[in-house]
C-alpha cells in the first residue's frame, strides 16, 4: 500500500503479522482488488463501494496473520443505499464473510466521535508502491504488499469545496468525508496549504498517501477505525497552478486523498451488522446463558442490552461501554476479547452485544467469562449502580474428564 516518503521497503511502513495489522484485509472482486478491515463483530468487512461498480462477481477476503494467509468467500455484500460514485459520496459497502475469518486476525472497532480533524492517524492497506518523489512506481501484476504510513486528517472535504468551488468537479456531503494532503516539509507542496490555507508541512519520513488498491482501506486512530479510504485528487490553486510535484494523478506529493468519515456512517455500519447477525436474541427470553464451543472456527455468544427507561430527548443517541472480562474461560484462547462503545440509536430501545467463542477439539472443562457495562451516558443504570456484569458458559463438546 501507499507511496511512502521514503522506499517502501522501509521498516517503518511495515505491517507483518503481529504488529496489530493483521485484520486489515485485500478485497478481491472480478480480477479487480482493494482493501478493507475486519470489524468488531468478526464476520463483516468495511471497505469502500466502488469497489463493486459494475462488478457483479464473488467477492474474496484474503487475510495475512501470524498463523499464515487465507481466503474467505464473500456471502454477501451490502453497498451504501445512498452511494453516488459520480460525486464519491456514501462510498462504502459492507462485505459478509460465509466463515469465520483466523482467530487470530484483528478485530476493529469504530471512531465513534467527530474530533478527527487535525489528528494524526495510520493509513493502510495492499495498494500499490512508490514514493512522494515518483509517485506508484510498482504496477497492477506486482505482489500486493501490506505497508503502512501516517498523515493528518486536515479538514472536511465539504471545506475544500467550498473554498475551490466549481473548479473542484465534485461535491462532498457535508461531514462526511476527511481529507489529508501529501507534504514533503516544502510549503511549496503543501496542497491544502495552498489551496484552502491550512497549512502544515507533514510529518517528515512517516509521511504517506493511498494509491490504487488502497480503496477501502483504514485510516485508525488510537487503533479504532475512523476513515476508510475513497479517491485521491490533483487539484489547482485559485492563481492556476498546483502543488502537486508533477502533472499527473498518482500519489505524489502535493495531492489530497479523501477518506469516507466512519464516525458520520456509524448508525448504518452498526444497524447493518446487528440486522444481520445469525440467530441473535430479541427478547429476554431467547438468550442462552450457555454456549456449545464447536469443533473449529468461531461462533456467537451474544448479551442481549436492554433500554426500558423514558428518554428525555427521543431524537438522542443512547450508549453504554463494554468489555469482556476473563472468568475460567481465557480472553483469545477460549473466545475472543472485546470492548467498545455501544449506541441505541434513536428508535431503538435494545441491541445485542456479539462474542466469538473459539472453537476446537481440545477436552477442557465447562468454562465461563464475564461482560461488564459501564458508562450509560444518555440514560442510566439506577441509582447507586455504576456497573452491570452478566456471564456466559463455554460447554466443551470434547468429553473432558474432570
Amino acid at each position: 500500500m501507499v507511496t511512502t516518503t521514503a522506499s517502501p521497503s522501509d521498516s517503518r511502513y511495515s505491517t507483518s503479522p503481529g504488529k496489530g495489522f493483521d485484520g486489515v484485509v485485500r478485497v478481491s472482486v472480478d480480477g479487480f482488488f482493494g482493501s478493507g478491515t475486519l470489524l468488531f463483530d468478526g464476520r463483516a468487512v468495511l471497505t469502500a463501494a466502488h469497489l463493486f461498480e459494475g462488478r457483479s462477481g464473488n467477492a474474496t477476503v484474503s487475510f495475512e496473520t501470524s498463523s499464515g494467509t487465507q481466503a474467505v468467500n464473500a456471502s454477501n455484500v451490502i453497498v451504501h443505499p445512498d452511494y453516488v460514485g459520480s460525486q464519491v459520496n456514501n462510498d462504502l459497502a459492507l462485505v459478509w464473510l460465509s466463515g469465520s475469518p483466523p482467530t487470530d486476525a484483528n478485530r476493529y472497532n469504530l471512531y465513534r466521535d467527530s474530533n478527527e480533524i487535525g489528528q494524526v492517524f495510520t493509513l493502510v492497506g495492499y495498494g500499490r508502491t512508490g514514493t512522494g518523489s515518483t509517485g506508484t512506481s510498482s504496477n497492477s501484476s506486482s505482489t500486493p504488499i501490506r505497508l503502512k504510513a501516517a498523515n493528518q486528517f486536515d479538514d472536511d472535504a465539504s471545506g475544500l469545496k467550498a473554498s475551490l468551488g466549481a473548479s473542484m468537479a465534485f461535491s462532498p456531503l457535508p461531514g462526511s468525508q476527511l481529507i489529508a494532503d501529501f507534504d514533503d516539509g516544502t510549503t511549496t507542496h503543501d496542497a491544502l496549504g495552498r489551496l484552502i490555507n491550512v497549512n502544515n508541512t507533514g510529518l517528515g519520513l512517516n509521511e504517506g498517501l493511498i494509491a490504487p488498491g488502497d480503496s477501502g482501506g483504514p485510516a485508525f486512530l488510537s487503533g479504532l477505525l475512523a476513515g476508510v479510504a475513497s479517491y485521491t485528487a490533483r487539484l489547482i490553486s485559485s492563481n492556476g497552478t498546483s502543488p502537486d510535484i508533477d502533472s499527473v494523478i498518482n500519489s505524489s506529493f502535493g495531492e489530497i486523498a479523501a477518506w469516507q468519515r466512519v464516525s458520520h456512517y456509524q448508525q448504518w455500519i452498526d444497524q447493518s451488522i446487528r440486522s444481520r447477525l445469525p440467530n441473535a436474541p430479541i427478547k429476554p427470553e431467547d438468550v442462552q446463558k450457555t454456549v456449545v464451543e464447536g469443533n473449529s472456527g468461531t461462533s456467537y455468544a451474544y448479551f442481549l442490552l436492554q433500554f426500558t427507561g423514558v428518554r428525555s430527548d427521543a431524537s438522542k443517541t443512547l450508549s453504554v461501554d463494554y468489555a469482556t472480562r476473563d472468568g475460567t474461560a481465557m480472553a483469545n484462547s477460549d473466545y475472543i476479547e472485546v470492548h467498545g462503545r455501544l449506541n441505541l440509536y434513536p428508535g431503538e430501545n435494545q441491541a445485542v452485544i456479539p462474542v466469538e467463542i473459539i472453537g476446537d477439539t481440545v477436552p477442557e472443562p465447562t468454562e465461563f467469562f464475564y461482560l461488564d457495562v459501564t458508562n450509560p451516558v444518555g440514560g442510566s443504570f439506577g441509582e447507586g449502580v455504576v456497573k452491570l456484569t452478566a456471564v456466559r458458559t463455554i460447554l466443551d463438546n470434547d468429553g473432558f474428564m474432570g
